[in-house]
This record gives C-alpha cells, structure tokens and sequence, in this order.
C-alpha cells in the first residue's frame, strides 16, 4: 500500500491534541503538508511543531469548523497554496465537556452544540473540498466517527451516540454521491478513549474503557491498515462507503 504523500495536501479538523494531533503528525512523517486547525490556537502551535520536528510540514489555522465562511476561507486558503486538497481527516468532534444526564434534563440548545460540532461540521467541510476533488478526480475523505455511532454510548450521552451515527450515516451517503470522481469516503470508529475529564473521571467511565480496549485486543477491532493514512492511500481498495470499528491506537497510527 502506497503511503507516500509527497505532494499531497491534508485537512485534518479538531488537530490540537488528541487523535488530530496524531493523524496530523502522522501524515507529516509521510511527506504530506498537513493543513491542520482547531479552536485552541496554543495547542495548534504544538501540533506544528510535533508535525516539524517529524520532518514534515504543517499550517496551522484558527478555524471554527461550524461556521461556514470560516471552512470555506480555509479550504481555499489550502488550496491555494497546494493547488489542490487531496485529503481531508474531519477528526473535529467530542462531548464539548457534557457528561451523561437523565434525558428529561437534556436542553435543545446542548442537544444542538454536540450536533453542530460532529455532523454539521462534517458536512461543512466535505462540501469545501468536494468541488476541488471533483475537479481533479482524486481525493480521500476520512471521518472519526466513534463506537458510540454504532451501539450504546459508553458516555451515556444521547446526542453523542445520535451525532456519531448520523455522521456515519451521511458518510455513506456521500460515499455514493462522490464515487464516482474517484473520492472514496470512509469512517472510522475507535472505541473508548479516556481523553476528556467529564467522561473519564467515574468508576463506570474507567471500568467501561477496560472492557473496550479489552475487546479490541480480542479481536473487535479492525485490521491495523485501518488508519487514516491508510484510508488516503492512492492505492485504497476497501470500498468506499465503508466504516471500521478499531482501537483508539489504530487511529492514532501506532498499531
């Protein structure tokens, strides 16, 4: 499998720390620029540097992936300089610091944010870069989806387990808009991950990512080639369309 992107452009959302740390440092280590933008400007500049220091390139941007006109401005900021997107890694995602709570609490307007942040974000910048990968036939749209998106949320957030499998939905979706200019569009769902204070801190949290990650090295994860690298490879033969459930150290490229 071909994992050399010398010459080719990157996107990846939600790169500050984190999965979009990883996946940006390793498709720098691969030769690709990497175009990487978050909200947390401070923790974008260590992922520059991260990016850097593994002898690849990356560009750092402040960009609220909900907002329209801030995707787009980015995008063509990329494909300015690059000619072209050939990649894009909607890693931009999360609980926004939410915890699980009893339904009838739930408000519309933190039912909306988690929405807006996991599907609108998505498709706003799939749109972005859609005309660009038409045009040149060519391009790899990856999406971090979650187990969460697949079965019962280990958060016990509802809209989080809604967003996540509304963001495979619309992954499939577009996969069978874009195939046809040779844009395959993929998800990938790792499982739990004790990243975020809200949802890491109980006894249940830490008990159901033991049983996760001890599932996954049972054989309930996907083969290691399913990483974002691998999904952008311009050899990629799994169908489009399709969505993998892995280990949090597949998407992070270690495994």
């Amino acid at each position: 499998m071909n994992t050399d992107f010398s010459g080719k452009t990157a996107i990846v959302t939600g790169a500050a720390h984190g999965f979009g740390r990883a996946i940006s440092i390793a498709f720098a280590r691969c030769g690709a620029h990497v175009w990487a933008c978050d909200v947390l400007g401070d923790e974008l500049d260590e992922t520059e540097r991260l990016c850097r220091d593994a002898g690849g390139a990356c560009t750092p941007r402040f960009v609220d992936v909900r907002v329209k006109g801030e995707v787009d401005e980015f995008v063509a900021a990329a494909s300015a300089a690059s000619g072209s997107v050939h990649i894009l890694v909607n890693n931009a995602g999360g609980v926004l610091g939410q915890v699980g709570r009893p339904l009838e609490e739930i408000t519309p307007a933190e039912w909306q944010v988690i929405f807006d942040v996991n599907v609108t974000a998505t498709f706003l910048c799939t749109q972005a870069v859609a005309p660009g990968m038409k045009a040149a036939r060519f391009g790899r749209i990856v999406n971090i989806s979650s187990g969460a998106g697949l079965g019962i949320s280990l958060t016990g957030i509802q809209a989080y387990a809604s967003a996540k499998a509304a963001q495979i939905g619309l992954t499939r979706q577009i996969a069978h808009e874009l195939g046809p200019w040779n844009i395959t569009v993929n998800s990938i769902a790792p499982g739990f991950v004790r990243s975020n204070p809200s949802t890491s801190g109980s006894r249940t949290a830490r008990r159901d990512s033991a049983r996760s990650s001890n599932a996954s090295r049972s054989g309930g994860s996907a083969p290691p080639t399913t990483s974002p690298t691998a999904c952008s490879s311009s050899r990629r033969t799994t169908p489009t369309g399709s969505r993998a459930k892995c280990s949090p150290s597949t998407v992070a490229g270690n495994d």
